[in-house]
């Protein structure tokens, strides 16, 4: 028998005049890491992280579900409603989620959508934050597939939503990693997996944002896997090519999910990118 050192809690805080609660789950001492899933998903994906004493011992993790994700419920009153994730919100539940838990210059990870939030927030907001790591994260990726496919009658979104993200899976994935991952986005619900990606798809304000990230004062390591499909290593060389300063790293034998899909073949460019926001080590690399 085990009992996982994983604690989960809930926070309400205020997002959009309007009370929201928020399921989190940390693990760990000493600096903390925020860590953000991707769209369609939840926390779940960064729990072989969050179970690592090797990389807890120094650091405490913390993952949050969105609204309208895993264990935190939509609004009041979402039936009439249509889930629409912007950068503006998005931000605004991110630095709720901060002060909420009173974090001091938390270092931020993010993976997908959570990556690119990542570089918003590098760019907009750095002063809150120590570190980024922006894991398959590029500057804009316009849909290349018809985001309505995942919140129709006809078709069940989470399972169109895994068929879809199976693809981006490295095939060295561990297979019962590739299916737990999978999971996560059958159990998406209706509407969330679309909304994410109007957001991922349709905001490409970033662009015009990347040469204000000022890497002198915040760090931003990015990590792309050589097998995603919708941020390759060449979109995200060409985002750490318009941020002066910052560091790319390609992961070998990885996908678009690599904290959940293959978490050991993961850890180590995780360690190495945690490594790099401590502002000393990051001098002497």
């Amino acid at each position: 028998m085990t009992i996982e050192a994983i604690t989960g809690r809930y926070l309400t805080v205020t997002i959009g005049g309007t009370p929201r609660r928020i399921y989190f789950e940390e693990a760990g001492q000493g600096r903390p890491v925020l860590c953000l899933h991707t769209a369609g998903a939840d926390t779940r994906q960064w729990r072989h992280l969050m179970n690592d004493a090797g990389v807890t011992a120094n650091h405490r993790l913390i993952a949050f579900d969105m609204p309208w994700h895993g264990k935190s419920l939509p609004p009041e009153g979402f039936e009439t409603q249509e889930y629409l994730l912007t950068t503006e919100a998005y931000i605004e539940t991110v630095l709720a989620v901060i002060d909420g838990l009173g974090l001091d210059r938390p270092i931020l990870a993010g993976c997908s959508m959570g990556g690119r939030i990542a570089l918003q927030l590098a760019a907009l907001q750095a002063h809150k934050f120590s570190g980024f790591i922006a894991i398959e994260a590029s500057d804009f990726q316009p849909a290349w597939y018809d985001i309505d496919w995942f919140h129709r009658p006809d078709a069940h979104g989470g399972e169109m939503g895994a068929a879809l993200v199976s693809a981006n899976i490295s095939p060295y994935a561990p297979k019962a990693e590739r299916w737990n991952t999978l999971w996560m986005f059958m159990q998406s619900g209706p509407g969330v997996f679309r909304g994410d990606l109007s957001f991922y798809t349709r905001d490409d304000s970033l662009i015009g944002r990347l040469s204000r990230i000022d890497t002198g004062k915040t760090p931003v390591h990015l990590l792309v896997g050589a097998y995603d499909l919708t941020c390759t290593p060449e979109d995200a060389a060409r985002t750490a090519q318009a941020i002066p300063g910052a560091t790319l790293a390609v992961m070998e034998e990885l996908g678009h999910f690599p904290m959940s899909e293959h978490p050991e073949g993961f850890r180590p460019y995780f360690v190495a990118a945690l490594e790099k926001m401590d502002p000393a080590q990051a001098a002497a690399a």
